[in-house]
């Protein structure tokens, strides 16, 4: 099946174009998920069964109802947990999504929250597969239950060709600055939202252009509204405000350029 274009209006009034991942790519990567799953539930089986005790006795039927129990609560957390939490704090990705270039995202454009992804996975305990198949293959948008009922899609991402950089890239190469010169974590990159982006963007590409004399003009008025943001973060980096946007661009770029 050929790879459709869905454009979405975000919540910013921003137009994004995406491509829709479909049956093959999703179910490709769902194999190495649960391949990933069954490894994990084996490697539990046998902690479980070496853990009971085939004495008689009370107190080992106690102790071994104890060890079961905890085996099937951990059998559930990792089947739903694997899914939620993963796609959660890996901006929409599991092993098997990252592996396929296929990620998760909201229907305005931004990334799943926890809620959304805790709901579409729960679902996928409760729907047989095979439904879920049928409904990826005949939605227009590739939506399974899951995906009705916590309004997200699964979208392939831009392949980006790393042997060859960008005006951008290269002047931030030259000015010495490499991505891991600013910790962020998940948290900080939520702060900034589609409208933070675009301006980010312009502001990067715009500061390669300009006079020298123009740039701290421009510099400070982008800082004023973006750094608030993260200045619990930026506090302890004594790095200008243009080399901290520059590296804040190299965070987002990976967020929000499909």
């Amino acid at each position: 099946m050929e790879q459709e274009q869905l454009q979405v209006k975000t919540p910013e009034y921003v137009s994004l174009q995406f491509k829709l991942a479909g049956l093959g790519s999703r179910t490709a990567a769902y194999l190495i998920d649960y391949a990933i799953l069954v490894v994990s539930q084996i490697i539990l089986t046998f902690i479980l069964f070496f853990s009971l005790s085939f004495d008689a006795g009370a107190f080992y039927f106690d102790q071994n109802t104890l060890f079961i129990t905890l085996y099937l609560i951990a059998i559930f957390v990792l089947n739903l947990g694997y899914f939620a939490l993963l796609e959660f704090f890996w901006r929409g990705k599991t092993i098997g999504k990252k592996l396929l270039g296929i990620r998760v995202i909201q229907e305005n454009g931004h990334n799943v929250t926890f809620l959304s992804s805790l709901i579409r996975n729960f679902i996928r305990l409760l729907d047989v597969y095979v439904i879920g198949m049928v409904l990826i293959f005949a939605h227009p948008k590739h939506k399974r239950l899951g995906d009705l009922a916590a309004g997200t899609l699964v979208i392939h991402e831009q392949g980006k060709n790393s042997s060859k950089k960008n005006a951008v890239e290269q002047y931030i190469e030259k000015c010495g600055l490499h991505k891991e010169d600013l910790t962020l974590e998940s948290f900080d990159i939520q702060q900034f939202h589609q409208r933070d982006w675009q301006l980010l963007n312009t502001y990067v590409h715009r500061i390669i252009t300009i006079q020298q004399k123009e740039k701290p003009i421009l510099t400070e008025q982008v800082s004023e509204i973006l750094l608030p943001k993260i200045d619990t973060r930026i506090n302890q980096y004594s790095l200008s405000n243009e080399s901290i946007l520059l590296l804040l661009y190299l965070h987002l770029k990976d967020e929000w350029e499909y």
